[in-house]
């Protein structure tokens, strides 16, 4: 049954992926095909079936998250047990960053980001695969480690599509400061250039982020405070200064100084990106990349 829903999300997944760059690829060549000079083309119109999430795509790709969300339940949480690693974290990140991308998409013109998403998601979806994590019983079952585990998986996936945003705004901003002064040359008209124009404007993409940003603090802070709870509940012990604790707590205070410096002084541009990107690679080491290290490298099982 696994391996079905395992080809079913893949297939999904690939399917809309592969559908919307070949659809931008062949919106970006064909201006040049028909000998119309760069940076004289109309702005191409997409359908339904090409670049734009259309009724279609949204059903499909809704069809897909609840294929993965079901893959996820059925093998996280196997027969009362539960099965965790840093795959699939990994693959509820991107699947919690997929279901935000598809509630985003109904008010946003999202669809390069679109391009972005859903080729990462399936890859992740097929990590557990590959690296199948170690079988977590003890605890399993107390509400508060349930509880604390969506609570922490919701705010990885909104600091996931955060990055993903990050990442964007910078290539965007980089066109936007080659363009200048350019008006006159032949800049190419590249599959790039026309997924990079099908982008929200920077403004839009901006709001988006610290948006995203915001909501993920509140939850990464609760994270911290009912991980505390369910540690001093379990060992009774409050906290245990472990690497994990060390990068959740390091991220936490980057995200924070962040969201501070934004509402005092509106910090912005390519030093506030940055910044969103390393405060996600400390989220990451703090519980994604240290289960990589002990599962993987060190051959070790961590809970």
């Amino acid at each position: 049954m696994d391996i079905v829903l395992y080809a079913l999300t893949a297939l999904l997944y690939g399917g809309l992926a592969v559908a919307g760059w070949r659809a931008h690829r062949h919106t970006a060549v064909e201006p040049a095909l028909a000998g119309v000079p760069s940076g004289m083309a109309p702005a191409p119109k997409t359908s339904p079936g090409m670049g734009a999430m259309g009724a279609m795509g949204r059903a499909l790709l809704l069809i897909a998250l609840l294929v993965h969300g079901l893959l996820l339940h059925t093998t996280i949480f196997p027969q009362n047990a539960m099965v965790f690693g840093f795959a699939f974290a990994l693959s509820a990140m991107f699947w919690l960053g997929a279901g935000i991308y598809w509630i985003e998409s109904f008010f946003f013109p999202l669809d390069g980001l679109r391009l972005l998403v859903l080729p990462l998601t399936c890859i992740a979806s097929l990590l557990p695969l590959i690296f199948g994590g170690v079988r977590v019983l003890p605890y399993s079952a107390a509400p508060m480690f349930k509880l604390h585990f969506l609570i922490a998986n919701i705010a990885y996936g909104l600091f996931a599509i955060a990055a993903l945003h990050a990442v964007l705004m910078l290539m965007l901003e980089r066109r936007l400061q080659r363009m200048r002064g350019m008006a006159t040359r032949h800049t190419g008209n590249s599959w790039l250039t026309s997924w990079l124009d099908a982008l929200p404007p920077l403004l839009t993409l901006e709001k988006l982020l610290f948006r995203l940003i915001a909501a993920g603090f509140v939850l990464l802070t609760l994270t911290l405070v009912s991980g505390i709870a369910f540690n001093e509940q379990l060992v009774d012990r409050a906290l245990r200064f472990d690497h994990k604790t060390v990068f959740a707590f390091i991220s936490w205070l980057m995200f924070g100084a962040l969201l501070t410096a934004r509402r005092i002084s509106g910090w912005r541009g390519r030093a506030a990106l940055r910044w969103v990107l390393a405060s996600f690679a400390a989220l990451l080491l703090a519980y994604v990349g240290s289960r990589f290290v002990f599962e993987v490298l060190l051959h070790r099982a961590v809970v």
